[in-house]
């Protein structure tokens, strides 16, 4: 091997590490992202969910689950319906938590057929219509906020007659009139934004209540206004409380494009996504570095500049090859007046109008001026510059080149150049 080969190899080799290096760290790094990511999720309590009855935060509502406890009532926590059909659900109320939207509505049909009682948490439109409840959720009520509730016909709402408002409002659909036999109750707001926070309705079963006002059962705001006791009356009128809450990995819940999917989809979308990262580093290295090669022949400044204008010429554009005359002289024109090569175009016109005794705006008409209409204004444009640069070689006391006719190139018999 010749010393140039062994030279040229021993050079790339540091770029060629620095490169694996700065993969490798990339990969470290989003390992470690990962892996910070996976802790900090196993670490997190899954009691912060909203109204989780074991939390003790302030949206859980371990509280309001003990109170109850306190007083008699057996609260039972759910994430499945199995078993509690017929003679199960004789006399207790069940809650179904459904703030993730789990609820499969079968289910929920299921439940207003079996349950005397069903205390509704949700926004889920297919799951309100399954339980015969004809309004639709219309966005968060926020706020902690209290209304009166004594003339509302549900008996617990009307008892603890001051409720706090934060949580989710509903409305009829399409602002139509109320639906016979459902109560709107803890109504917030006026005209076409008022909203209601809890509605019953009767179910085959019995009746149904959407409570909306989920702060009226928080543990931060249970003791607020007449909270604990519409909770209590609400939740604790039987002997048992089903607190459900369905999940989306239960047998019960409602499906996703995931459990409709084939067995199969997961390890070929896995596949198929280790294929393409396996064709983007076949192709990287395939493509390997830029190189910059030396052209084999020696292309003349005045080559390229007849090439330019040629192309200018076919596409007439006449404005582009008039402005790159322009850039060259104002350059060229800057560095004879000793201005930096970063100065404005308006300090160079002043500048060379200074030296030259015109006035400015003729000065920054010939470097600047404007579109170029015909090839007589090329030309004119082109004189003008001429003209310009060898007055302001003449002021600064340089000598003035002598203008020759351009020389047209000889050709052979065929019409080439030689």
């Amino acid at each position: 091997m010749s010393a140039a080969a062994t030279a040229i190899r021993v050079s790339r080799a540091p770029g060629r590490l620095g490169r694996v290096a700065f993969w490798v760290v990339i990969v470290l790094v989003g390992l470690l992202l990962a892996g910070l990511t996976a802790a900090v999720q196993s670490s997190t309590d899954p009691s912060r969910e909203p109204l989780d009855p074991t939390s003790t935060t302030a949206s859980g509502a371990r509280a309001l689950v003990r109170v109850l406890e306190q007083q008699g009532t057996r609260v039972d926590v759910v994430d499945r319906v199995d078993g509690l059909d017929g003679d199960a659900l004789r006399g207790a109320t069940i809650l179904v938590d459904d703030s993730a939207g789990a609820l499969d509505a079968g289910v929920a049909r299921r439940l207003g057929r079996s349950a005397e009682h069903v205390v509704l948490v949700t926004t889920d439109q297919a799951a309100l219509d399954a339980l015969g409840l004809d309004v639709v959720a219309a966005g968060p009520v926020l706020g902690d906020d209290t209304v009166a509730t004594t003339g509302c016909a549900v008996p617990a709402v009307a008892a603890a007659e001051r409720i706090t408002t934060s949580g989710q409002g509903y409305r009829p659909p399409s602002d139509g009139p109320v639906p016979s036999g459902t109560d709107l109750c803890a109504t917030t707001g006026s005209g076409d934004d008022r909203v209601a926070g809890i509605v019953r309705t009767a179910t085959p079963g019995g009746d149904v209540t959407l409570v909306g006002t989920t702060g009226a059962l928080r543990n931060d705001t249970i003791t607020t206004a007449g909270n604990a006791a519409f909770a209590l009356d609400l939740l604790g009128s039987g002997d048992r409380l089903v607190w459900y809450t369905p999940t989306r990995t239960s047998a019960d819940a409602a499906p996703t494009i995931g459990s409709l999917a084939p067995s199969w989809v997961p390890g070929a979308l896995l596949l198929l996504g280790l294929v393409a990262v396996a064709a983007g580093v076949w192709r990287g290295r395939r493509l390997g570095p830029l190189v910059v090669e030396r052209m084999p022949v020696v292309v003349r400044a005045s080559e390229t500049t007849e090439g330019r204008a040629r192309l200018y010429a076919r596409t007439r554009d006449r404005t582009h090859a008039l402005d790159t005359l322009r850039l060259a002289a104002l350059r060229r024109v800057g560095h004879r007046l000793g201005l930096p090569r970063g100065a404005h175009v308006d300090e160079v016109v002043r500048a060379a109008a200074r030296a030259t005794g015109r006035p400015d705006p003729a000065v920054g008409a010939v470097l600047v001026g404007g579109p170029t209409t015909d090839d007589r204004a090329l030309r004119d444009g082109a004189a003008a510059l001429d003209e310009l640069e060898r007055a302001v070689r003449a002021a600064t006391g340089a000598p003035v080149p002598q203008t020759s006719t351009p020389r047209t190139p000889h050709r052979n018999r065929r019409g080439a150049r030689p």
